[in-house]
């Protein structure tokens, strides 16, 4: 992590996130992606995530994401792929499944892909394909078992919320059914459409509580057999988390239109002019540019923050947090408990105690006309 004042403290981006389209079939409540993508829908080509690869390679990048969107509806996915191997990169790809099948599977492992990601909405069908908004739940378990069959390890995400995380234990007992390796309950953290959504979306603490303990029954029957990991949502901590162990630190992203950012929502804040691909080469972007260096170090921070030990352990916390709950992304982030801004959280999750909260607006799910929509306001 760079000092304050030193650019020649810059560690390399580790880590590369390829958001290689916006584009996807599905239409999820919590999307992380921007509410307002159907401004950035004019893809790079082919030659140019090579390029970009390549570049982000020399500086020492070394895990690879490719993701959307939904990556698998890139035609030139599988030479991508092939391309990353060649440059020696570790290869994730983060899907629905959606696009998959045993052909595509063997090319891309054929082609190098060391690692996929299969997300589901829930254990039953009809909240599975009720909060994407399309048929793919049976799709889905189908996929999976195709991955197994194809020797890749299973690593299942479900993303947890008040729509979901009663049926907690179904989702374990499902897990185990398909005998995934790793399993990723992640709590729902609030940009995007899950911002958008937050007062259908935000859990009480009693459903966490109870996830909580199902989890740690489940951990202590499967034992090494299932690697389980359960990322607790940031308004139910008291500090902030290192977001991308600090800005600028080890992520890097790439939007679908070539924009590159610090965090794959950090797009969405004002008054920052985020580099192109095409204008700068990556490593301008990432040790010289104005927007990777605007929240390195410590310099940028205000009190309580400038003072406080725990700034080397959280890093300021999250800066498009900051913005979406207090307007400004250079504020203490709100989760943390001496924020002066706290409230706004506190007020939040006040309001998911209740049994049946009744948000002001229906949910609004991620597709292509409530994205202009938003988009013209």
């Amino acid at each position: 992590m760079q000092e304050a004042g030193s650019k020649s403290r810059v560690s390399s981006p580790l880590w590369l996130l390829l958001e290689l389209t916006y584009r996807c079939p599905l239409h999820c409540v919590y999307c992380s992606n921007p509410v307002n993508y159907t401004r950035h829908m004019n893809e790079l080509s082919t030659e140019t995530w090579m390029r970009v690869m390549r570049e982000a390679r020399e500086i020492g990048a070394a895990q690879l994401g490719f993701s959307g969107g939904e990556p698998l509806m890139r035609d030139d996915l599988e030479v991508l792929v092939k391309e990353a191997r060649s440059l020696g990169f570790y290869t994730n790809l983060i899907t629905s499944g959606v696009g998959l099948n045993e052909k595509r599977i063997a090319t891309l492992r054929e082609n190098g892909l060391d690692h996929i990601q299969l997300s589901f909405q829930d254990s039953t069908r009809e909240l599975n394909d009720f909060l994407s908004h399309t048929k793919t739940f049976e799709l889905k378990l189908n996929i999976a078992r195709m991955v197994k069959r194809q020797g890749y390890p299973i690593v299942l995400n479900v993303v947890l919320h008040r729509q979901n995380i009663d049926h907690i234990e179904q989702i374990l007992d499902m897990a185990e059914r398909l005998e995934v390796d790793y399993l990723e309950l992640a709590n729902t953290q609030y940009y995007g459409w899950a911002f958008l959504n937050r007062e259908h979306l935000l859990p009480s603490r009693e459903q966490i509580a109870r996830a909580e303990e199902a989890t740690a029954r489940f951990r202590e029957r499967v034992r090494e057999r299932i690697r389980v990991f359960f990322v607790v949502p940031d308004y139910y901590e008291e500090r902030p988390k290192p977001c991308m162990n600090g800005w600028g630190a080890v992520f890097l992203a790439i939007g679908a239109d070539g924009v590159a950012l610090p965090c794959h929502q950090a797009r969405m804040l004002p008054g920052i002019d985020f580099p192109h691909v095409d204008k700068a080469s990556i490593r301008w972007i990432w040790y010289e540019s104005p927007a990777f260096n605007r929240f390195r170090g410590f310099d940028w921070m205000g009190e309580p923050c400038r003072s406080c030990p725990e700034r080397f352990k959280d890093f300021g916390g999250c800066r498009c947090q900051a913005f979406l709950v207090t307007g400004d992304p250079a504020n203490t982030d709100p989760v943390c408990s001496l924020s002066p801004m706290h409230y706004k959280i506190l007020k939040a999750v006040e309001r998911a105690q209740r049994q049946t909260p009744r948000p002001e607006r229906p949910l609004m799910f991620r597709d292509d006309r409530n994205s202009r929509e938003l988009s013209s306001r």
